[in-house]
C-alpha cells in the first residue's frame, strides 16, 4: 500500500508531524534544563497526540482510497480482505 496523500491531506500530515517535531525537541530541552516533571509530561502528552493524529490521518485516507476502490468493484474480495486486515493492524497500531 503506497501513501498517495492529495495536497490538502500532505500539508496537513505535514503540520501535524512538523508540530510533535518542534514538541518533542521541546521536550528534549526542557529535560536538559532540568524543568519540572508535570511540564514535561504535558509536552510529551502534546507529542503523542499530534503523532498520533498525523497516523489516524494517514490511515483515513487509506480507508477512504479502500472504499471507493471496492465500490468500483475492482479487484477480488481477497484483496478486499487483505486491505481490510492491513488497514486494521496499522489503526491498532496507533491505539
Amino acid at each position: 500500500m503506497e501513501l498517495d496523500l492529495a495536497g490538502a491531506e500532505l500539508r496537513s500530515v505535514l503540520n501535524r508531524l512538523r508540530r510533535a517535531q518542534g514538541q518533542i525537541s521541546g521536550v528534549i530541552r526542557m529535560i536538559e534544563e532540568g524543568r519540572d516533571c508535570e511540564e514535561v509530561i504535558t509536552q510529551l502528552a502534546a507529542a503523542s497526540r499530534a503523532l498520533d493524529r498525523a497516523g489516524f490521518a494517514v490511515i483515513a485516507t487509506g480507508l477512504q482510497r479502500c472504499l471507493a476502490d471496492s465500490g468500483s468493484g475492482d479487484g477480488s474480495g481477497e484483496d478486499r480482505e487483505q486491505m481490510r486486515a492491513r488497514l486494521e493492524k496499522l489503526f491498532l497500531s496507533l491505539a
